[in-house]
């Protein structure tokens, strides 16, 4: 709205400044300080407030140091995250943006469904919280939401590099000045036309696929022939089936991730931060064509927000970093993961979350691989046995190795404190970032 009020007055009056607003890196700069001063300065003021009304974290007896101090801990601290994402987003995003919206019905969506976990939680009394199928219906929806949108949106194209199509033609014209048949210059005159289409904004199912050159990936390549002039539909829904996976296996990490003081906070400011620089490159053509990746026309208002996010999570792990004042709960880490998931789609680079959000797949297959191998022994030898000592992973580092844990692991032997484990899980989260910015160059 500010965005669009300062254009408005710029047109109608010169005043100094008022171009400022046109530049995505000033629009992000003051995003990030505008969300992160909501944070401090609500945020106490919200935490007060659930303390009033009783709302305190529910704390089972885990045999971890310092564990039970935190029962009533407030929780629902995620509306903190999610009112400093939207208000500065309505005042400094371009809000005739696609972009914008289909990163705040994505972020309202999963913030109501969390939302509605912890209010069961704690107003109802039940540890259960929302059903898992209403859970898997929210996250499908939205996905289905999601993708539906980029697939009919006309606003939503990609800009593709073909170095392949370029050298054909040049090799074909080479043969040409030789002498060659028509069927050569027919040739030339198809890969052209191919490579103008794909060389101009369109809509398309194509991602990144890391580490590879020509690494450009078309889900329509999953397609048998025999589905004809359907094939491009039947990819899109290819792309739906991914895009769904994609929400609820991020969001969901997200928040088997949030068990330690700062910790999600902390991952999720670093996969933002890495998020926002290759949404700033696929917005640049000049970058994007020197890079190699694909042009997304329209993308640098993933920038703004990204920068939002990350001034609101920084906000917030003022208060969430050990000894954690308040906690997130699902109304933040459902919403903060579906973020990251929404987002890595529409530029493109869902590809690389196994890499970038490392830290969140290695949480969830935790769980997993302790589930599994739990039911399996019980069933060979009549009593369950673990991998870890506890799981999610990062609880089997507060376990002793004494064995009175039965697990396949007992490393560490001693249990290490939360606050050094939650500082080398954000080292870790570093480096998966950086090794995600190298596969820009490293095919």
């Amino acid at each position: 709205m500010l965005y669009h009020l300062i254009n408005h007055l710029g047109s109608l009056y010169d005043f100094p400044g008022e171009r400022l607003i046109n530049y995505l890196s000033f629009r992000a700069g003051v995003g990030v300080l505008l969300a992160l001063i909501m944070g401090l300065v609500f945020g106490k003021r919200i935490i007060g407030r659930l303390q009033k009304m009783l709302i305190g974290e529910e704390i089972r007896d885990l045999g971890i140091e310092g564990q039970l101090q935190k029962k009533g801990t407030p929780t629902m601290g995620g509306i903190i995250i999610l009112l400093c994402i939207l208000v500065p987003t309505l005042l400094l995003a371009d809000l005739t943006n696609m972009y914008t919206w289909l990163m705040i019905i994505s972020t309202v969506w999963l913030g109501t469904l969390g939302f509605l976990d912890d209010y069961i939680k704690v107003f109802k009394k039940n540890k259960a919280g929302l059903q898992g199928k209403f859970k898997i219906i929210g996250q499908v929806g939205i996905g289905v939401i999601v993708s539906l949108i980029l697939y009919k949106g006309d606003t939503f194209t990609v800009q593709e590099r073909i170095p392949d199509f370029k050298f054909q033609i040049s090799n074909y014209a080479q043969a040409d000045t030789q002498g060659s048949s028509s069927e050569g210059k027919s040739e030339i005159r198809n890969l052209k036309a191919e490579t103008q289409r794909l060389s101009a904004p369109h809509k398309s199912t194509t991602t990144t696929i890391p580490f590879f050159k020509n690494n450009e990936f078309d889900y329509t390549m999953l397609v048998p022939d025999f589905f004809g002039e359907h094939k491009q539909d039947v990819g899109w829904l290819i792309f739906m089936l991914v895009t769904i996976f994609i929400i609820a296996a991020v969001s969901n990490g997200a928040n088997l991730t949030d068990g330690m003081d700062g910790l999600a906070s902390g991952v999720s400011i670093i996969i933002g931060i890495t998020l926002g620089i290759l949404a700033y490159l696929s917005n640049n053509i000049i970058y994007a064509d020197y890079l190699q990746i694909m042009y997304i026309p329209g993308s640098g208002e993933l920038v703004i927000f990204m920068a939002i996010v990350i001034g609101a999570l920084i906000g917030f792990l003022w208060y969430n970093t050990y000894p954690a004042q308040v906690f997130m709960g699902d109304t933040g880490s459902l919403a903060l993961g579906g973020i990251i998931g929404v987002f890595a789609i529409v530029i493109r680079k869902e590809l690389l979350i196994p890499i970038l959000c490392g830290i969140f797949f290695v949480e969830s297959l935790s769980v997993i691989l302790q589930t599994a191998y739990f039911k399996y022994s019980k069933h060979k030898y009549g009593e369950g046995r673990r991998i870890f000592k506890m799981s999610p992973l990062h609880h089997h580092f507060q376990k002793p190795g004494d064995g009175s844990i039965k697990a396949l692991m007992q490393k560490p032997y001693k249990p290490l404190p939360e606050a050094k484990i939650v500082v080398r899980f954000w080292i870790v989260a570093a480096l998966l970032a950086i090794t995600a910015i190298l596969t820009l160059k490293v095919r």
